[in-house]
């Protein structure tokens, strides 16, 4: 469970710290940051994603089973899940366009939840999007979803990510985009990035949700972001996002959003 203090506490430290772009003296993270993080840009379907989303958050029908990236057990709503586990509309808008700016092909998705937030991800008509959920009732309504929105491009990979992650990776040569969004534990979040690093090339850009969700997703986050093979990192309180072009020469900033 999320530790509401010291929440509260790395928001305070967040926001001391966070700049914005007349502060980034990095050539590559202010065109990062002012044409991907701020810009305004509406994404293709967007009215047909908050539809479905508007319904998820009204669905008061139970969940069965357990989810194993939160621990939570039976007894959940699909609403009370939905407020929780899916992107706020301006972070999944921001992915899109991480991807649309990268031009990324090969997506891998960690944590499906109900699936909204793969249907942004999916937007590039020519990329291909791997995306994992381990609760089975979970994934059966995520499945529902791609149906419902026509999404051709998905596949929804079913059961323990610590068994599926890996018999993927066997499947592909390269990863370009990576939403880590699954199981918000320390040792399991190093476990699947160190398995995706086996598929990063320099132009790869991966994102870690809910890096100040705990302060074992903190200690992940502050480890992973001083990686040898991570070369620029972005701090933006509800995620982080990590770059691997060695010419970036270790460059981290945290960014107002």
């Amino acid at each position: 469970m999320a530790d509401k203090f010291f929440q509260i506490k790395s928001y305070l430290s967040y926001w001391l710290d966070a700049v914005d772009e007349h502060s980034l003296h990095s050539p590559f993270l202010f065109d990062f940051y002012t044409r991907v993080v701020k810009k305004k840009q509406g994404t293709k379907g967007v009215e047909a994603f908050e539809s479905l989303r508007k319904k998820l958050l009204a669905d008061r029908r139970p969940i069965t089973g357990s989810d194993p990236g939160s621990g939570r057990v039976g007894g959940s709503t699909i609403s009370s899940i939905a407020r929780t586990s899916i992107s706020p509309i301006r972070f999944s808008e921001m992915y899109a366009r991480i991807i649309t700016h990268f031009k990324a092909q090969t997506i891998v998705e960690l944590g499906t939840s109900f699936g909204i937030n793969t249907l942004y991800l999916a937007q590039r008509k020519d990329s291909a999007v791997a995306t994992f959920e381990g609760s089975p009732a979970i994934a059966d309504i995520a499945q529902t979803t791609f149906e419902f929105a026509g999404a051709r491009n998905i596949q929804l990979i079913r059961g323990d990510i610590d068994v599926t992650l890996s018999s993927y990776l066997q499947s592909v040569r390269k990863v370009d985009f990576v939403l880590m969004d699954a199981n918000h534990r320390y040792k399991p979040t190093l476990q699947y990035f160190e398995l995706l690093l086996t598929r990063i090339r320099e132009t790869s850009v991966m994102v870690m949700d809910d890096i100040h969700y705990s302060k074992d997703m903190e200690r992940a986050w502050n480890e992973i972001k001083k990686h040898k093979l991570v070369y620029g990192s972005a701090d933006l309180y509800r995620c982080g996002i990590l770059f691997f072009d060695p010419s970036l020469n270790k460059q981290h900033a945290i960014l107002q959003v």
